[in-house]
């Protein structure tokens, strides 16, 4: 029996979990959350959707971690979410204190599970999953990549007015300030992105994706983004469950590829039961190796803080 469990019943949780739920790619979801009625309410109003909508997948809401036992994946979404005018780092303090208490709960219930963290700060709460845990590195990975890439993919369609699907975008690096958005890589149909928009446009446009949640929080006001982050982390899932060995960026510990050690960075990687299957290094440019690097130390500081902390 394959068993999903999604960590906290907010927006971002709980449409992770009816995606999940609607591909029908494994037998249970969990949904759970501190707030009594919350999961449970939603969990029911899903479940009835599954004779409309033709899937079977059960969806089971709780405020108890024992039904969250043996679950072959854990999606981490709860933490405060960002307002605005609040940087990713303003998180880190109550955020920390969430992770550990979410992560501890699966080390006793799940003790083989694959792990995806997306709390932010995005970088720093999956390196704080991963030492608590104490699981292998290559079962805890954080969910950044696939959600920037698919930013900047927007993005690049909207300025070449070109279909969506036949866009190839690619963003590595850090979840934020030092995202690396790598132009060398992507593409507008069969042309290269370079070509296509021309070195300004591309420009603007890395500085838009770089940016892309703050936007979102700004329209919002209370809240952040939940449609395309969920869309990011079911997709992960998906290629864990089914054990598919899909290439997408993720954020993956480093241990030498492109000259970095030790720290959690976006990069490209093969997807499957064990969580990372493989790094997949990729030919860049020397800029964006620079980036890179540049975007490693940058987390290893903030990781840093991480220390000063009374968890």
């Amino acid at each position: 029996m394959s068993k999903v469990t999604v960590v906290g019943a907010g927006k971002y949780g709980s449409t992770t979990t009816q995606r999940i739920a609607e591909w029908d790619i494994v037998d249970e979801v969990v949904m759970t959350d501190i707030v009594e009625g919350l999961p449970q309410g939603l969990a029911l109003d899903m479940n009835q959707s599954r004779p409309v909508l033709g899937y079977r997948t059960l969806v089971t809401g709780t405020n108890d971690y024992a039904d969250t036992a043996e679950s072959d994946v854990v999606v981490i979404t709860a933490g405060l979410p960002r307002k605005p005018g609040m940087s990713r780092m303003d998180l880190l303090g109550v955020n920390a204190g969430i992770v550990t208490s979410v992560v501890e709960e699966i080390v006793r219930y799940s003790p083989n599970a694959v792990i995806i963290v997306v709390t932010n700060p995005l970088d720093q709460m999956t390196t704080l999953a991963a030492d608590v845990s104490g699981f292998p590195r290559n079962r805890v990975l954080g969910q950044a990549g696939m959600l920037d890439s698919a930013r900047f993919a927007h993005f690049i369609s909207e300025a070449a007015d070109h279909d969506v699907l036949d866009i190839t975008a690619v963003t590595l690096g850090s979840h934020g300030e030092t995202m690396v958005p790598v132009p060398s890589l992507c593409k507008v149909g069969d042309q290269p992105l370079l070509d296509a928009l021309g070195e300004d446009t591309v420009a603007e446009l890395v500085d838009r994706t770089r940016k892309g949640g703050g936007e979102i929080v700004a329209y919002l006001k209370t809240g952040s983004a939940y449609y395309a982050p969920s869309a990011a982390a079911a997709s992960m899932v998906k290629a864990i469950v089914e054990d598919s060995g899909s290439q997408m960026p993720v954020c993956a510990w480093m241990e030498g590829e492109y000259g970095i050690d030790g720290v959690y960075l976006g990069v490209l990687a093969r997807l499957g039961r064990n969580g990372v299957e493989e790094i997949v290094t990729v030919p860049l440019t020397t800029d964006e190796v620079d980036g890179l690097r540049e975007a490693a130390v940058a987390v290893k500081e903030k990781v840093a803080d991480l220390e000063d902390l009374d968890i």
